[in-house]
């Protein structure tokens, strides 16, 4: 399927963008919609809708807020902390909306494991069900944030 004009410049902004040094892609050189397609498909598989795991990625940044540079009990096997810097960042999609420059980290307290995600990722799930590409230091797993949420 041939990509309209706008997506092939909102791929190009994702990419390589001022708002971001390395871009919402990574290494990834799929088009965006195979990416978001492959990500929805591993979600549809586990039953779990990109929403809802953008609700709950914002109930447990919602809960780590009290505690800023903290680390706060989210139950009885997690916990989570956020970082902040200053500044907003905006969305790449051409529409207005910008966020904090602010980093949520849950842990799994008997594993170790850990993931990590930006109050822009949050939105970017929610709203356009991008979880960014393979290679960027902000992706978002599907599996693993399914997993550790639920």
């Amino acid at each position: 399927m041939k990509e309209s004009p706008d997506i092939k410049k909102l791929e190009g902004i994702l990419r390589s963008s001022k708002l971001s040094s390395s871009g919402f892609m990574g290494s990834d050189r799929r088009s965006l919609g195979e990416i978001i397609d492959a990500d929805l498909a591993v979600l549809s598989e586990l039953g779990c809708p990109a929403k809802d795991i953008a609700s709950k990625m914002q109930d447990v940044t919602n809960k780590a807020t009290e505690a800023l540079g903290n680390w706060i009990k989210i139950d009885d096997s997690r916990q989570a902390m956020i970082t902040e810097v200053k500044g907003r960042i905006p969305c790449p999609w051409p529409h207005a909306s910008n966020f904090a420059k602010r980093v949520t980290i849950l842990r799994d307290t008997a594993t170790g494991d850990e993931i990590k995600w930006s109050d822009l990722n949050i939105h970017l799930i929610a709203e356009h069900n991008f979880f960014e590409g393979k290679g960027c230091y902000f992706r978002v797993e599907p599996a693993k944030i399914a997993a550790m949420l639920f």
